[in-house]
């Protein structure tokens, strides 16, 4: 594997996790929203990831055989689950029946996802430091 597909692998799980943080952080803005209907509630975005392999460019630092594989974005999907109906008459938004409609958002899952996903950028964040740093080292035997 050679060290520009080293930098390809990584910066395409920098991006992959940055989307799915920004999903997180939206998910988390709207937890408490309200809305009049349920067609008007706020619906959770998740991303969805798919592999995607990169052929091994023919030089000293690689070979045919030893291809990587990145991540790729392919689109983000809205949660289908039912809004959450809260009975409070005197809201401003409430429906006609009294009730507010809130998304279906657990917090804490999100929180957790948010840490896996913080986690999964700094090993990235880490791999791409270590290749710059063998890259520098490789450069220096040389001297």
């Amino acid at each position: 594997m050679s060290f520009s597909q080293i930098f390809e692998i990584s910066g395409s799980g920098l991006t992959a996790q940055t989307v799915r943080m920004n999903t997180i952080s939206s998910n988390l803005a709207n937890a408490e929203s309200v809305a009049d209907s349920p067609e008007k509630t706020y619906k959770a975005q998740y991303p969805v990831f798919s592999v995607v392999k990169y052929q091994a460019d023919q030089n000293f630092f690689s070979d045919s055989l030893n291809n990587g594989f990145g991540v790729d974005v392919k689109g983000i999907y809205e949660q289908e689950a039912e809004p959450i109906k809260r009975y409070e008459p005197n809201h401003p938004l409430a429906d006609q029946d009294g009730y507010l409609h809130m998304p279906n958002i657990n917090v804490v899952e999100q929180m957790a996802d948010m840490i896996a996903a913080s986690r999964a950028y700094q090993t990235n964040v880490d791999v791409m430091q270590t290749a710059k740093d063998m890259m520098q080292k490789i450069i220096t035997l040389g001297q």
